[in-house]
């Protein structure tokens, strides 16, 4: 028997599954990655500091303002510029509705459809108007944080070197409120339809990675933590995480000492369930969630906790910011002589590292990304070995929507959500 699964794509470019099967046995299992080379890192080379976070936030339009926020951490790092109280509650509010809009373009757009047996939301539209209603609802709203403090919904136009260009007026935020309060309702609805799914049982050991929580749930720090015990700053990832090559792919997979290892929803709620929010915990609760749970395909669950983490979390942060007001927004931009520096930020999909290094006239001299979607195609492939035995009895049909939801549940972009499974049965 043969299974092949095309077009699993992370930002751009194909991926195929291979695997065979000999006298009931699987003899291979392959996630063959074909990307597009992007070269951003070598186009970085050479450019001056105020312009990287803009070229580096066009590696992913769903998570550009992971990146730019990671690029401009990195850089203020590396050259000794100091960020406002005020403009880190405003990063930190943009990350929110980053994750929030991302979250529910997979859980209601990619991965529903799997539930009800269909191809598409959209094809719900007879029989489930309202349904598809709300999905669109909330993910207009998630758009509306991006666009009030980050200027528009992907690519932010307001960040800058130090803080913000540009800062969102007051009634704008009272409105944002509002319209989060107004979506409360579609969250509810939205649990109580995840609760009623039931979910594919698998569980496989693994590792997971995320900046360490502080005082709130995993986002921004310069700590990374390991379920494994392990705990060190971002500065030494090179030396804790190696990215190597497949034989049968071109896309750089990432392991430690322990092997692969998963990044992403799962991992921040493990190293973080402490610090969710009173609406978040009832949530997870609701979804008979367990935050230490190793099911891959729980990831969904996993995400809706975090929707309502971040919704939460987005309404006090406007409080914050309407109380204290946004008098200060910028740091000055007067960067010291060159120097290197990295930093850890938690993208939608998991841990996200920009490392660079800088000239003496703050030129950058050399430039790593390392994404979650690469940190986690290993863990993929690692279950899709174990979990294909168990599915081999399994008709046709079954085995391919079980693999696909496998692969959707770790949502490694948004392209790969969209494509089906391709599955030759010899």
């Amino acid at each position: 028997m043969k299974i092949e699964l095309d077009y699993l794509t992370r930002i751009e470019g194909h991926a195929h599954l291979v695997i065979d099967r000999e006298a009931g046995k699987i003899t291979s299992c392959q996630l063959q990655i074909v990307e597009t080379p992007r070269f951003f890192e070598a186009m970085l080379q050479g450019r001056h500091y105020s312009d990287v976070a803009t070229i580096v936030a066009r590696v992913c339009g769903v998570c550009s303002i992971s990146h730019t926020l990671a690029s401009l951490m990195t850089t203020e790092a590396a050259l000794g510029i100091e960020v406002p109280v005020q403009a880190q509650l405003l990063r930190c509010l943009l990350s929110y509705g980053e994750i929030v809009q991302s979250h529910l373009l997979q859980l209601y757009f990619m991965a529903l459809p799997d539930y009800f047996n269909t191809p598409s939301l959209f094809h719900l539209l007879d029989e489930k108007q309202e349904l598809v209603a709300r999905a669109l609802r909330l993910k207009r709203t998630a758009n509306r944080i991006c666009e009030v403090v980050g200027g528009r919904p992907i690519h932010p136009v307001t960040t800058c070197i130090g803080g913000f260009s540009a800062r969102p007026e007051a009634a704008e935020l009272k409105k944002l409120r509002q319209e989060l309060v107004a979506g409360l309702p579609d969250l509810e609805a939205t649990v109580e339809l995840f609760a009623s799914f039931e979910y594919p049982q698998f569980c496989r050991q693994r590792e997971t990675l995320s900046v360490a929580p502080d005082d709130r749930y995993p986002l921004h720090n310069q700590q990374i933590q390991s379920s494994c015990g392990t705990n060190y700053p971002a500065t030494i990832y090179r030396e804790e995480i190696e990215e190597y090559i497949s034989p049968q792919s071109t896309a750089k997979l990432a392991r430690n000492q322990h092997g692969s290892y998963m990044v992403g929803p799962q991992a921040r709620l493990r190293h973080g369930q402490d610090k969710l929010s009173a609406m978040a915990k009832r949530v997870c609760s609701a979804l008979d969630l367990n935050p230490n749970g190793l099911n891959p395909f729980e990831n969904l669950k996993a995400r809706l906790v975090e929707v309502v983490h971040f919704t939460e979390e987005a309404l006090h942060t406007i409080d914050e910011l309407l109380l204290c007001g946004m008098t200060q927004i910028r740091g000055k931009d007067t960067p010291s002589a060159g120097g290197c520096s990295t930093a850890a930020v938690e993208a939608p999909r998991g841990l996200l590292f920009h490392s660079y290094q800088f000239d003496a006239k703050g030129f950058l001299k050399a430039a790593d990304c390392v994404i979650p979607t690469a940190q986690n195609l290993a863990a993929v492939e690692a279950d899709l070995q174990q979990l294909l035995p168990e599915l081999l009895k399994l008709p046709e049909s079954q085995i391919k929507q079980r693999l696909e939801m496998l692969i959707r549940a770790y949502d490694p972009c948004l392209s790969c959500s969209t494509h089906l499974l391709k599955i030759d049965l010899n």
